[in-house]
């Protein structure tokens, strides 16, 4: 059922398809609707996807997602090569590159941006932290036997190596920009992409233009322009008035709507997106695993992604999003499939917390986070039936991450959270094994512990055989399951309406949006 406000949105709608818009954006600039401001545009310090969405203009990797898939094809290096025990990466390096600021791009800034994130002892290190180095701990050394090759040694082989170098923790920045501006540098980007950086006005815009010197083909439209539009309806009143070319997320109950009028466009996509509720497993309600199993029981995921979701999502049941398909077409294990209240009561019984209160935090928007009230009030009712009583808290987007990454210790018992992943490895090596607790440096939220996912998880990444990956990945979900961290609840069909004029975009399956084909 749609609220009031969204009634009157959708009213608009269709006056607003029958009328015309109020104002047009400027033809030869793009304007986004963002789901927040960015927090930092360097893209070593960047984790939301809400700023990767204005990186993926600005720079480039040494390799890139194709377009359309995830697989791996060359970017600012036009080749490489891997050794017979896939722990040496050399890599040849286009000649014609520069970045923004007219430095040149070469092996020796290759080098800078990879032990700037690595290297404690790095004089700009101070210009982290960098949080998803992760990405990178197995590069034990960095040799530039000429301008134009680079040569990475790992101290075992890894799997997902080359999946990381195209996510924008990979991105490359000007070394130089970096020397002169400091601090500054991440409201100072500088890259080599299809678009360079003109300002960022805080709470209002963030503009790029059409990089003139760019080696390859020119981006089709001379400027984007990305604008925070936190709130929701907001977004779909700037979108109807004309204001914004672009918006995405849109909220599943109007998606319809938007697609029957006749001055827009709906476009969607998906990819390895998951959905879920941390569980603080080191103190409270949580630390029991027969909670967190109640829990699990007792979420109606069929009901949120048919009833509140309207398709735009499917129920997630797994820790590993479907898109990367480690259990094959159509061979999912039945695990939580099944609600069982009647069993989670009793379990809830068992651990002696029948009429717990719970501290739900939760995030008004969001990037990826899909409708995260609403989503928060269905699973507080669906806990209500087996006797579990949520207490809602919900925080501004930027304030929720600081709060959720710093670990729920002290501030909640469980929390939303949605990841966009490149590879099966990010998202558990990321934030459940015990060495990625906050204090770490890493996003186990939840504290959560287990020793025989932390070896299967770094075996896995060893292993270079797709098959044998998959199998130790699916073990890892049986030990997810049965230790339940968290609630797997929706994994999501990324959604972008536009503006009848905008031609030359669509989505990919890694939530980058590339913009440089855009057009009106």
């Amino acid at each position: 059922m749609l609220s009031f406000t969204r009634f009157w949105i959708v009213v608009c709608v269709l006056l607003t398809a029958a009328c015309g818009r109020v104002n047009e954006t400027p033809e030869d600039t793009l304007v986004i609707g963002q789901v927040a401001e960015p927090r930092t545009l360097d893209p070593h310090v960047a984790t939301s996807t809400n700023d990767f969405r204005i990186l993926a203009n600005i720079y480039e990797g040494l390799v890139r997602f194709a377009d359309g898939s995830l697989e791996i094809e060359p970017a600012l290096a036009h080749s490489w090569t891997v050794s017979e025990e896939a722990t040496v990466y050399s890599f040849e390096l286009r000649e014609d590159v520069f970045f923004h600021d007219g430095s040149a791009f070469d092996a020796e800034a290759v080098r800078f941006n990879f032990e700037r994130m690595l290297d404690p002892e790095h004089p700009f290190r101070h210009t982290g932290p960098f949080p998803l180095a992760f990405f990178f701990e197995a590069v034990e050394k960095i040799e530039t036997p000429d301008p134009y090759t680079v040569v990475f040694h790992l101290s075992e082989p890894f799997s997902p190596f080359l999946a990381n170098l195209a996510y924008p923790t990979g991105y490359l920045v000007s070394p130089e920009s970096v020397r002169n501006k400091d601090n500054a540098f991440g409201r100072n980007p500088v890259g080599t992409g299809p678009f360079r950086f003109v300002d960022w006005v805080s709470r209002r815009r963030v503009l790029l233009e059409r990089n003139p010197d760019y080696y390859a083909e020119p981006a089709a439209i001379k400027q984007l322009l990305f604008r925070p539009l936190a709130d929701e309806n907001a977004r779909l009143t700037e979108m109807l008035a004309g204001s914004v070319d672009l918006i995405m997320e849109v909220p599943p109950d109007i998606v319809e709507f938007f697609r029957s009028a006749a001055e827009f466009k709906v476009i969607e996509r998906a990819g390895p997106h998951l959905w879920f509720c941390i569980l603080n497993t080191r103190e409270g309600p949580f630390a029991d695993p027969r909670m967190r199993r109640a829990v699990n029981l007792a979420v109606d995921r069929k009901s949120i992604t048919r009833d509140l979701l309207q398709g735009t999502a499917s129920a997630a049941y797994s820790f590993f999003p479907d898109a990367f398909g480690i259990y094959g077409e159509g061979k999912h294990p039945e695990f939580w499939r099944q609600r069982d209240l009647d069993k989670a009561r009793a379990l809830i019984d068992d651990a002696g917390y029948a009429g717990a209160t719970i501290r739900f935090l939760v995030t008004d928007s969001g990037s990826g986070m899909l409708e995260p009230r609403a989503m928060a009030e269905a699973i507080q009712a669906d806990l209500a039936r087996v006797g579990l009583n949520l207490r809602i808290e919900t925080f501004e987007w930027n304030t929720y991450l600081s709060i959720v990454n710093g670990g729920l210790q002290g501030h909640g018992d469980m929390a939303q959270m949605a990841w966009m992943t490149n590879d099966p490895d990010t998202l558990p090596y990321l934030t459940l094994r015990r060495a990625a607790w906050p204090e770490d440096g890493g996003f186990n939220s939840g504290y959560f512990a287990n020793e025989a996912l932390d070896e299967l998880l770094e075996e896995a990444r060893r292993t270079a055989a797709p098959e044998q990956r998959n199998r130790l990945y699916r073990e890892a979900d049986r030990i997810l399951h049965e230790t339940a961290p968290w609630i797997p609840v929706a994994s999501w069909r990324q959604n972008a309406v536009l503006s009848r004029s905008v031609e030359g975009l669509e989505l990919q399956p890694s939530f980058l949006l590339k913009l440089e084909r855009a057009r009106k």
